[in-house]
């Protein structure tokens, strides 16, 4: 079974596009995981049906007793995140700003405040007309995005081995963070999607470089490449120069996609671009998710 993790350095590059477009591609047996779980889209663009649904426990929040409570002050003192919140000589807890330390606990001389868990997000299994899909919602303020995130991987790995699927399709998390390490980690290959722009560049230099450490081979896409022809010939050089200290090893740019209209008429109707009129880019999205299989399955990532 391989496992397909579509990424980029930085958010608003096509990212989920592009992983859309390879889901209606591919006509592998395949289960699709969106592991951007603070801000999923891919459900809304594939028109994902909800079959089921499971709170996601993680972390904890204080809470105090009112009955307990002497009003010492303590737990104010001590919070280091300003949770406690005193209001006329009475104290409590701001949920949201609570890291879950435990130390207002600690320190209570009453023993009036206790840890209990919290649902942070919710898991889900849906269904689409491209294959079963398993994503996720982080309740906003809550943390632990890298484990849900870790979630929803687990579980579109345990219906891929259900289904004997060949293919898990991982739309994963913008940027270097946690969700994105546990996007990629395991990941037979990565798809780094940018865009021509300075900061487009600085974030593929970024998730490369964390998608190398985890050992997991790249290949690159350009998106709108046309817009700006000279940063879009910066990227394929740099793609092209061996970083320093990874073995002389390079990153292919398998595809250049155009900017086109139709990918905007196509989200703004919520359905994949390469399911409208044929155009430039569903012919360059053609050509890309052909080259991604033959990457992936010849064995070929960084060479």
């Amino acid at each position: 079974m391989k496992q397909v993790a579509v990424v980029s350095g930085k958010g608003g590059t096509g990212k989920t596009t592009v992983a859309a477009s390879l889901a209606v591609l591919w006509k592998q047996r395949k289960i699709l995981a969106d592991c951007d779980v603070d801000a999923s889209n891919l459900p809304l663009v594939l028109r994902a049906r909800v079959e089921r649904e499971e709170p996601f426990i993680a972390g904890k929040v204080a809470e105090i007793d009112p009955a307990l409570c002497r009003n010492s002050g303590k737990c104010f003192e001590a919070c280091r995140f300003e949770a406690v919140e005193r209001t006329d000589g009475s104290y409590t807890i701001n949920s949201l700003a609570c890291e879950g330390c435990s130390v207002c606990a600690l320190v209570c001389p009453q023993g009036a405040i206790t840890m209990h868990e919290v649902e942070s997000g919710r898991l889900f299994e849906s269904s689409t007309a491209y294959g079963p899909m398993v994503h996720a919602a982080l309740e906003p303020g809550r943390e632990n995005s890298g484990k849900l995130v870790t979630s929803v991987r687990d579980t579109a790995l345990e219906r891929a081995k259900e289904s004997d699927a060949e293919i898990i399709l991982i739309d994963g998390s913008p940027g270097i963070g946690c969700p994105v390490i546990a996007s990629l980690s395991g990941a037979s290959l990565a798809l780094v999607v940018v865009e021509p722009t300075l900061t487009g560049l600085q974030g593929m230099e970024r998730v490369i470089a964390v998608a190398r450490h985890f050992g997991v081979p790249c290949v690159v896409c350009i998106n709108k490449a046309d817009l700006s022809p000279p940063l879009s010939a910066r990227i394929e050089q740099q793609c092209g120069t061996p970083a320093p200290g990874v073995d002389s090893h390079t990153t292919p740019v398998i595809g250049k996609i155009p900017f086109d209209r139709a990918v905007v008429e196509a989200n703004s109707r919520l359905i994949p671009v390469v399911e409208s009129a044929p155009s430039r880019v569903t012919r360059a999205l053609e050509a890309l998710a052909a080259a991604v299989l033959s990457r992936l399955y010849e064995g070929k990532g960084a060479e």
